[in-house]
Parts: C-alpha cells; sequence; structure tokens
C-alpha cells in the first residue's frame, strides 16, 4: 500500500468547488438524454439550445484499495428535461456491500435509492442534512429547487460505481414537476 500523507480539502459550500481536485466530471445533457422519461423534450433542448451542463463531480483521487476513502462533491444544476428535474445517472456500487454517505451542502435535492428486488426509497436533502445510503441499495441525486443542488459523499474505495445497471433498466421512481411542486411517481418505462 503506498504511503498517504494526511492532507486537508477545502470546498466551497455553495459551489461545491474543491481546492484542488484529482479529477473533474462533467455530464451533460448528451450524455443522459435517454435516462429522462421524456426523450424527445431532451432532443429539443439539445437542438434548441446546445449541450447544457446537467451535472458536475469535483472529486479527490485515491487508490481503489482498502482502507480508503475517496469523497467528492456533486453540483446538479437548476432546471428540468420536460419535467423531469435535472439527475445524476445512479449507480449501484460494484461491490454491492459497500455503502455510501451524502451530505447536503446547498439547494435542496431528493435522493433516489432502490434495491434489485424492487424496494424503494426517497428522502429529501437541504444544507446540514446527512443521508445514509445503504449496502444494496442504488443511489441518484435530483435537483429539485431553484438554485444548484450541491453535495458532498464519501465511499469505501473498493466499492467502486455499476452505471450500466441503471443505463438498462433504470430507476422504479422518478421526480416530476406536478402542480407547481416534485412529486415521485413510477416509471412506466422500468423493466
Amino acid at each position: 500500500m503506498p504511503h498517504i500523507v494526511p492532507f486537508v480539502t477545502e470546498i466551497d459550500m455553495n459551489s461545491g468547488e474543491l481546492s484542488a481536485p484529482g479529477y473533474v466530471i462533467q455530464r451533460k445533457l448528451s450524455d443522459m438524454a435517454t435516462m429522462y422519461i421524456d426523450e424527445a423534450a431532451a432532443r429539443r433542448i439539445l437542438a434548441e439550445e446546445g449541450d447544457r451542463l446537467i451535472y458536475e463531480v469535483q472529486g479527490v483521487a485515491l487508490p481503489a484499495e482498502e482502507g480508503q476513502i475517496p469523497h467528492c462533491t456533486t453540483r446538479i444544476l437548476a432546471g428540468r428535461i420536460g419535467e423531469e428535474y435535472h439527475m445524476t445517472k445512479g449507480h449501484y456500487h460494484a461491490r454491492r456491500e459497500q455503502g455510501e454517505v451524502y451530505f447536503g451542502l446547498s439547494g435542496r435535492g431528493y435522493l433516489v435509492m432502490q434495491t434489485e428486488t424492487g424496494e424503494t426509497s426517497v428522502v429529501e436533502m437541504v444544507a446540514g442534512s446527512a443521508a445514509y445510503v445503504p449496502p444494496y441499495w442504488a443511489h441518484r441525486t435530483v435537483n429539485v429547487g431553484a438554485e444548484d443542488f450541491v453535495f458532498f459523499s464519501a465511499w469505501e474505495a473498493r466499492a467502486s460505481h455499476d452505471y450500466g445497471a441503471i443505463e438498462r433498466a433504470g430507476f422504479r421512481k422518478l421526480v416530476l414537476l406536478r402542480n407547481g411542486k416534485p412529486a415521485v411517481l413510477e416509471n412506466p418505462n422500468y423493466s
């Protein structure tokens, strides 16, 4: 195991910007267009507005070995694709037995979770709220506010990410605008 010395990373609570990110991932609409229920709205936005940024992750890079705890911030921009709020792609952990912790920094969002056996849970997150994603639960975050939703997350390094399962099957629950507020609805396309 390589020797890592202790370090500190400064976090801007409003933007999620790290003082020295080891990596930055930007997910644009073109990366996620098929993940939204209203794919026609996604195509229309791409054609008329261009490839909008949906969310950005800034992370601390650590070796994927036992004992390491990678962590990152995620900033989901405010907005919707049709009536569905901006969201992250969502994932299971490749090692399903690993959990994760989310901590709200600014804005307002929902943490949507599900198991492979069909159990679901949706919790609201705001600045100062800590949410625990237990082992075996897929998770996705959704910005339901008028400003950016920013949160911090930390997980065991060997957990890794399995995005493919969600890309194939989706999530059972969707978060859409209904009567001027967010509503959690069944996904008619869930397989």
